[in-house]
C-alpha cells in the first residue's frame, strides 16, 4: 500500500509541477495578483508530493519490501540499515527520484526565501523550475518508475553493490546532486530575466547566493567522491579522468566562472551576456553529465546502465531544455549590452581572463569525454582518451588561472596599475620561486611547477588579507581586531583561493609518490620510501554481511615500528563478490597506504604506497567549500539588492 501511495504522489507531483510552470510564467503577463500568489503555493505543494513519494520508497527499502522491483534488485535482508536507506539512491531509478526531490526543494527554498524578490520575477523563476521538474518527473513515471511491482517476490533481494556499501558514498550522491540541481535556480533566474528583458545589479545580487550555494555543495561533493575512490577502490589514486568524474568537473568549471561573472554584474553591471550564458551552460552541463552517464552513452565504474527508451527520453529532454534556453538567449541578446567601461588592466579584465581559461578547460574536458563514444556511434571508430591527454591539455591552461588568482583580487575595479600590485606580492613571488628552485634541483619539474603555483596562490591570498588588516603596520592586537570586522564575503573569497592553492600543492606533491606491488609471506619484509614494511600475519575476521581475510602489516623507520595497518579482502556472500579494503594512516601531510590485492601460496599480494601531500588535496577542497559557506553568511549576500523602480520617463532610481 505504501509504494502505491508513493506512486500516486509522484503522479500528483507531475500535475502540480505542470500547473506551477504554466501559472508561474503566465501569471506576470496576466497581471493577476492571485496568479502571482499561486506560484509559491503550488511550489510548496509540489515539494510536499515528491517528499512523500521519496519517503515511501525509503520505507520500502527499510522494511525490505521485495515486491518492489527496485528494492529486490538493489537491497537484501542482510544489508545493514544505513545501506538499505542509502541504497534507495544507489541505483538508476532511485537516483532520478532523488534528483527530482532536490530540484523541488530548490523551488521551495526560492518560494520561502525569495519574498524580497519582485513578485513577477519570483513567479517566473518558480515557473521555469516547475517546467524543468515536470520534464524530469515525466521521465521518472514513463521510463524510470522506482515503484514497479514484481510478483511473486523473491525471498531475499540481490543486495547492494558491495563497492557502494561505504559511508563516503552513502553521503556523496546527495551532496553532489545538491550542487548539480542547485544550479537550476541560477538557470531559472537567467531564463526569467531573459523573459522580462531586464538584467542589472539587483539581478546579479539575487543570482549570486544561489550560484555560490550550489558551488559549495558541488565542491564538497567532488571532494567526497575523490576521497571515496582513493580509499575504496584500492588503486591509490584520487582522480582518473573517469567520465563520471569529468561530468562533475564540467559544471564546477563553468560554475566557478559564473560566480565571478555574477560579482561583476553586481558591482559594475558588465558581463551580462557572460553571466546569463554561463548560468545556462552550467545547468546544461549538470543535466548532460548526470543523464548521459545514466543513458549508457558514457560508461564508468560507478555509472548506471539504462534501457534504450530511457536514453531517447533523456535526449529529447536535453534538446528541449538546452535548445530552448539558447534560442531564448539569442532572441534577447540586445538587452544584454554591457553598460560598464573598464581598462585592460583592471579587476574586470582579470576576471574575464579567468573565465576564458576556465571555459577553455571545460571545452577540452567536454571534447575528450564525449568524442570517443560519439566517434564510435557515428563512424565506428574505437578510441580511448585517458589521463595522458587530459594532463597534457588541461595543465598548460591551468597556469594562467593560477597567475591571475594571485594578481586579480588586488587589482582595483575599472582601472588599476599592475606595478604596485606586483610590488605588494613580492613575498608570494619569492616563496614560489624558492620552492621552484629547490624542487627543480631534485629533477622534479612538474612537481616544482605545481608546488610553486600552489604556494603563489596561498601567499597571494594571505598578502591581500594582511593588507586589509594592516598587519605589521598597526599593533598586533589591533590588526586581529580588524580581522573580525572584515566582510565575511571577502574572508570567504580568500579561503576559497587558499583552498584551491592547498589542493594544487597536494596534487603536485602526489606526483612524488612511491609505490611497490609485491608478494610477501608472513615474516618477510621489503623497503619503500625509506621505510621497512613487514607482513606479520594473515587471518580471518567476521563482518556484518561479509567474511574477510585481514593482513597485518607493520611499518618501521630505522628499526622502530611506528604503525601497524590491517588491509583486508572482503567476500560478500549474497553477491559472491570480492572487494578490497585499503588501510590508510595519515599524519596530515602524507599517507601510508596499503591495499591487500590478492592471496597466493600462503602469501599476500600487497600494494604499498607512500603518498606525500595527499591529505592536502581534500583539505583544500573542504577549505574551498568552507570559504563559500562563509561568504554566504555575509548579510550582504543574504539580503537582496534594492529593486530599481522605473520612472515614467524611463529613468531608474
Amino acid at each position: 500500500m505504501i509504494p502505491e501511495l508513493g506512486h500516486f504522489c509522484l503522479a500528483m507531483a507531475v500535475a502540480i509541477a505542470c500547473a506551477q510552470g504554466v501559472v508561474g510564467i503566465a501569471g506576470p503577463t496576466l497581471r493577476d495578483p492571485r496568479a502571482l500568489a499561486a506560484a509559491p503555493l503550488l511550489t510548496l505543494m509540489h515539494f510536499s508530493a515528491i517528499l512523500l513519494s521519496f519517503l515511501a520508497l525509503v520505507w520500502a527499502g527499510v522494511v525490505s519490501d521485495f515486491t518492489v522491483e527496485n528494492i529486490a534488485d538493489f537491497s537484501s535482508a542482510q544489508t545493514p540499515l544505513l545501506y538499505r536507506i542509502t541504497g534507495v539512491w544507489g541505483n538508476h531509478d532511485g537516483s532520478i527520484l532523488l534528483w527530482c526531490l532536490i530540484l523541488s526543494l530548490c523551488g521551495a527554498a526560492v518560494a520561502l526565501g525569495g519574498r524580497r524578490l519582485p513578485a513577477s520575477l519570483r513567479s517566473r523563476v518558480l515557473g521555469v523550475l516547475g517546467l524543468v521538474s515536470c520534464g524530469f518527473l515525466l521521465f521518472t513515471l514513463a521510463v524510470s518508475d522506482p515503484f514497479t511491482r514484481i510478483w511473486p517476490p523473491p525471498l531475499d533481494g540481490a543486495g547492494m553493490n558491495p563497492i557502494l556499501q561505504d559511508p563516503g558514498l552513502a553521503f556523496h550522491p546527495p551532496v553532489l546532486y545538491t550542487g548539480y540541481v542547485g544550479f537550476s535556480v541560477a538557470f531559472a533566474f537567467a531564463i526569467a530575466a531573459l523573459i522580462e528583458g531586464r538584467i542589472d545589479a539587483a539581478w546579479g545580487r539575487w543570482v549570486r547566493p544561489w550560484a555560490l550555494l550550489s558551488w559549495c555543495f558541488l565542491t564538497a561533493g567532488i571532494t567526497l567522491g575523490s576521497w571515496w575512490s582513493y580509499y575504496t577502490l584500492g588503486w591509490g589514486g584520487f582522480w582518473f579522468w573517469d567520465p563520471v568524474e569529468n561530468a562533475a568537473l564540467l559544471p564546477w568549471l563553468t560554475g566557478t566562472a559564473l560566480l565571478h561573472c555574477a560579482i561583476v554584474v553586481e558591482k559594475r553591471e558588465s558581463l551580462k551576456a557572460w553571466t546569463v550564458l554561463l548560468a545556462i551552460a552550467t545547468f546544461s552541463l549538470s543535466l548532460s553529465g548526470t543523464f548521459l552517464v545514466r543513458s549508457g552513452i558514457l560508461n564508468s565504474v560507478h555509472s548506471f546502465a539504462a534501457a534504450p527508451d530511457q536514453g531517447l527520453f533523456i535526449l529529447v529532454l536535453l534538446a528541449l531544455t538546452i535548445g530552448g534556453s539558447l534560442l531564448l538567449f539569442a532572441m534577447r541578446a540586445p538587452v544584454l549590452a554591457a553598460t560598464g567601461i573598464y581598462a585592460p588592466i583592471s579587476r574586470e579584465s582579470a576576471l574575464i581572463l579567468n573565465n576564458i581559461f576556465l571555459c577553455a578547460i571545460a571545452a577540452v574536458v567536454f571534447t575528450g569525454t564525449l568524442y570517443p563514444p560519439f566517434a564510435d556511434l557515428l563512424f565506428g571508430i574505437q578510441l580511448s582518451v585517458g589521463a595522458p591527454f587530459f594532463n597534457q591539455t588541461v595543465l598548460p591552461l591551468t597556469g594562467p588561472i593560477i597567475l591571475a588568482m594571485g594578481v586579480g583580487p588586488l587589482l582595483r575595479w575599472k582601472r588599476a596599475d599592475l606595478l604596485p600590485v606586483l610590488q605588494r606580492l613580492w613575498l608570494a613571488g619569492a616563496v614560489a620561486v624558492l620552492v621552484f628552485i629547490i624542487l627543480t634541483a631534485t629533477k622534479h619539474v612538474i612537481a616544482a611547477l605545481g608546488l610553486a603555483g600552489g604556494a603563489w596562490v596561498v601567499f597571494s591570498a594571505l598578502t591581500d588579507l594582511a593588507e586589509r588588516i594592516r598587519l605589521f603596520r598597526v599593533p598586533l592586537s589591533q590588526a586581529f581586531g580588524r580581522l573580525f570586522t572584515l566582510p565575511r564575503a571577502f574572508i570567504g573569497a580568500a579561503l576559497g583561493h587558499i583552498g584551491f592553492g592547498v589542493s594544487v600543492i597536494g596534487i603536485a606533491a602526489m606526483t612524488l609518490a612511491v609505490q611497490k606491488v609485491i608478494v610477501l609471506k608472513p615474516g618477510q619484509s621489503t623497503t619503500l620510501g625509506g621505510y621497512s614494511w613487514t607482513l606479520k600475519d594473515i587471518h580471518d575476521a567476521p563482518g556484518p554481511n561479509y567474511s574477510q581475510r585481514v593482513a597485518d602489516v607493520a611499518v618501521s623507520d630505522n628499526g622502530h615500528v611506528f604503525m601497524t595497518l590491517h588491509p583486508s579482502r572482503r567476500f560478500f556472500t549474497a553477491q559472491h563478490v570480492i572487494t578490497s579494503d585499503a588501510a590508510i594512516r595519515t599524519n596530515g601531510f602524507q599517507d601510508i597506504y596499503i591495499d591487500f590485492a590478492d592471496e597466493e601460496d600462503g602469501g599476500a599480494e600487497l600494494r604499498l604506497n607512500r603518498h606525500p601531500g595527499a591529505p592536502e588535496i581534500w583539505f583544500g577542497g573542504l577549505i574551498m567549500a568552507l570559504g563559500g559557506f562563509c561568504s554566504l553568511s555575509d548579510r550582504r549576500l543574504r539580503v537582496g539588492a534594492p529593486f530599481r523602480k522605473r520612472l515614467p520617463g524611463g529613468a531608474t532610481v
